[in-house]
């Protein structure tokens, strides 16, 4: 018997590897994406996976209340990874985040209420704010909220508005917040996929200030495996940290990306550094391991590296006709 799912943000870079694991995976799952078709996403790719048939459609922004009502009523689960994400933007127009980040959580929160549905937030470990390059600490779940930028902040407003959901109105919720993801479908502004479409347009990799910052990198993959094992087994009112023990400074990210294109691992140019950029993340994942007994599959960045550029190798068609633009964008503000 199918069980009906609704995935918000269904079309952007970790929602629509979502879709694509979950119909992969699990086929007791009928789902409906619910986009509104930001630049960041993908229509065309979720077209492609209609041949599933367990698949629909919707056009949406989750600031309409009507539209987040409609879709919710008709639904069992709601999977939410509407949002805006990308902190650059964020620094230069900081109300998109907050009206779709806040304002969009609030629509589904409460339309989750009326219809009492069952809940699944996504968020960020940027949420915590960052830690020292040269500390041993890791965030976990019982770590002060400590945003950086707008993007941040309006995520940790959104966390803040489920658990208060959950408390005064005992929604059935449950929230994780994960590190930085990478794999195919990624938009070309972001890092990992900026460097390896930079190298394919003979376009030397950029560094922001010296390249140590560090991330804890998992595999888009592996962060939605442990969404499903959240779903299937996690408790009520509970928030999950997902992790792959992946951290790597951002030099050493691009001189990888570098060598396994075959070429020298010093051909990238440093540029001017972000805004309050976050110096370290690093996750704590043992909840979600011990309890729920999730494990990682991807545990060699260097094998989900290579498994990644020849994803944008083999597919230009993603991101060729946006290169130009991103790069002209980034030149502007001299990164």
């Amino acid at each position: 018997m199918s069980v009906k799912m609704l995935v918000t943000g269904g079309a952007g870079f970790i929602g629509l590897n979502f879709v694509r694991w979950t119909l992969e995976n699990r086929p007791e799952y009928e789902i409906t994406v619910l986009d509104k078709l930001t630049y960041a996403a993908n229509g065309g790719a979720i077209n492609g996976l209609k041949n599933f048939k367990k698949i629909s459609f919707i056009k949406g922004d989750i600031c309409d209340p009507n539209v987040v009502f409609d879709a919710v009523e008709n639904t069992e689960i709601v999977v939410h990874f509407a949002a805006e994400s990308h902190n650059d933007n964020s620094l230069h127009d900081p109300m998109p985040f907050v009206y779709t980040n806040i304002v969009g959580t609030a629509n589904i929160l409460e339309a989750v209420r009326k219809f009492d549905k069952r809940l699944h937030h996504i968020s960020t470990d940027e949420v915590y704010g960052d830690l020292a390059i040269d500390s041993s600490d890791k965030f976990t779940p019982e770590t002060r909220y400590n945003p950086s930028s707008p993007y941040s902040s309006t995520k940790a407003g959104s966390d803040l508005l489920v658990k208060a959901w959950i408390r005064s109105f005992g929604i059935k919720a449950t929230l994780s917040n994960c590190s930085n993801n990478y794999g195919a479908y990624q938009h070309i502004e972001k890092f990992i996929p900026r460097q390896i479409t930079n190298i394919l347009c003979g376009i030397k990799p950029k560094l922001y200030g010296n390249g140590a910052q560090v991330r804890d990198w998992i595999h888009v993959d592996d962060h939605n495996s442990a969404v499903h094992a959240i779903l299937d087994k996690g408790k009520i009112g509970e928030l999950y940290l997902i992790g792959a023990n992946g951290e790597c400074d951002n030099k050493t990210i691009v001189e990888t990306i570098l060598e396994l294109s075959g070429l020298p691992k010093d051909q990238y140019e440093f540029v001017s550094d972000r805004p309050g950029h976050d110096q370290r993340y690093a996750i704590d994942s043992t909840k979600l391991r011990q309890e729920l007994g999730w494990e990682p599959k991807y545990t060699d960045i260097r094998e989900g590296l290579a498994q990644t550029i020849k994803w944008y190798e083999d597919n230009a068609y993603f991101w060729k006709s946006e290169k130009q633009f991103v790069e002209a964008k980034y030149a502007k503000s001299g990164q």
